[in-house]
């Protein structure tokens, strides 16, 4: 007998079929017992005149006839069952999967994420971010990106002035990687227009909020830009992309990308958001004062904060050529979060020579990368959206390790 998922059985009323999942709940009644089975797609409810001593999360298969009942998940019950435990669950669990929301501490949940993860509001927002990588994926194909496989193991650290998590590689130092800068910008002369989904690495000892070690990042780059401007532009459509893949895939409420999302130049920012004239970067307090700024202004959840200045930006940022101590990068802020850095990168071997030299940087430390820019390369840019971070500001989850499934962070490495 072919197997039914949950949300199939309404399209066979009165036929017997094959469900299977975990127990979700028994619910014993005086007169009747209900057993909530949940497998990949939802629930389903099924009628057992024999209790039996079914527990929590076991695993089950059950024969049942598919009963209307306007009561119960998806209008359906399975009645005159045959039910067969396939992995009976004998300890106790540490926390209700049952109940609307997870009552557990996020530390416990984290501990039992194997769990905790079975939770239907957890799998909801994994389904978030799973569509928003599927949206990433379609929007940028549809525009003529190429998607790439770069490494993660390199042999010098990508980000001036970011911590890395250091191995040894066969006797000799190398590095996980911060970000897929370097390959994505030489992959531009193979392709053009390239973009990866894949993990980065940031040995930062911040134990925040918004703050983890390992993550998600969704990259792109493009060649033939006239400036940061055009990156900016494609980014917005990308987006819009998303979020339209994330309501289609999911159902869930996204907020509408204008056509063209107001953009502030970093000293006007500073103005905006109350801060000194000489800070030299946006603060949290800073972010959320822009994020509400743009709300009131101009309807928008979201805001771009151009010409950073050169000295918070990696070397290989293109500067601005009428203010050369800012840079044509940016940030994308997302209901007053961080979610996007992105830039226009310099394309001349001479420049990359001269940045590195500015910066105390060893250039043989950097040959191989430097070693695109003697053969040609046009003005590019791109930008890396930090997948976490934006499905825990669309979700309005509190913690990034709410919308991750194995977290890692300065404490973590486990499970």
């Amino acid at each position: 007998m072919q197997r039914i998922l949950s949300t199939e059985l309404a399209a066979h009323p009165y036929e017997k079929v094959l469900v299977e999942g975990w127990v979700h709940r028994v619910r014993r009644l005086k007169a009747v017992t209900f057993l909530i089975v949940r497998d990949a797609a939802g629930l389903a409810q099924v009628v057992l005149d024999e209790p039996g001593e079914l527990t929590e999360e076991s695993v089950v298969s059950v024969v049942a006839t598919v009963t209307p009942n306007a009561q119960a998940p998806n209008g359906v019950e399975l009645t005159g069952p045959v039910v067969r435990v396939h992995s009976a669950v004998d300890v106790r669990l540490p926390f209700d999967l049952h109940r609307p929301a997870l009552t557990a501490s996020l530390p416990t949940q984290l501990d039992h994420a194997a769990l905790a993860l079975r939770h239907p509001a957890r799998r909801a927002v994994l389904r978030i971010s799973a569509a928003a990588t599927a949206g990433f994926r379609k929007a940028l194909e549809a525009q003529r990106f190429v998607e790439v496989q770069t490494p993660k193991i390199v042999g010098s650290a990508t980000e001036s002035g970011a911590d890395v998590f250091e191995l040894d590689y066969f006797g000799r130092p190398a590095y996980l990687a911060q970000s897929p800068q370097f390959y994505k910008q030489m992959m531009v002369g193979v392709f053009e227009r390239v973009f990866e989904v894949g993990p980065v690495f940031r040995a930062e000892n911040s134990d925040t909020a918004r703050h983890l070690t390992q993550y998600t990042s969704l990259d792109a780059e493009m060649g033939f830009i006239t400036d940061h401007r055009d990156v900016m532009a494609t980014l917005t459509r990308t987006l819009a992309g998303m979020f339209t893949e994330i309501t289609g895939r999911t159902g869930a409420e996204t907020p509408q990308v204008p056509a063209e999302i107001p953009a502030v130049h970093f000293t006007e920012a500073l103005r905006i958001a109350g801060a000194p004239a000489d800070e030299p970067d946006l603060a949290p307090a800073h972010e959320r004062a822009l994020g509400e700024w743009a709300r009131r202004e101009h309807g928008s959840e979201f805001v771009y904060v151009t010409g950073y200045p050169m000295r918070k930006r990696p070397f290989y940022t293109h500067p601005d050529p009428a203010r050369p101590s800012y840079s044509n990068g940016f940030d994308l802020l997302f209901r007053g979060l961080e979610i996007v850095t992105g830039g226009q990168r310099l394309h001349r071997h001479a420049d990359y020579v001269a940045a590195l030299s500015a910066a105390g940087e060893p250039i043989s430390a950097y040959n191989g990368y430097l070693a695109a820019f003697r053969y040609g390369m046009p003005p590019h840019g791109g930008w890396a959206i930090g997948l976490e971070r934006l499905v825990a500001r669309l979700t309005g989850a509190a913690n990034v390790r709410e919308v991750t499934a194995f977290p890692r962070d300065p404490h973590r490495v486990a499970p």
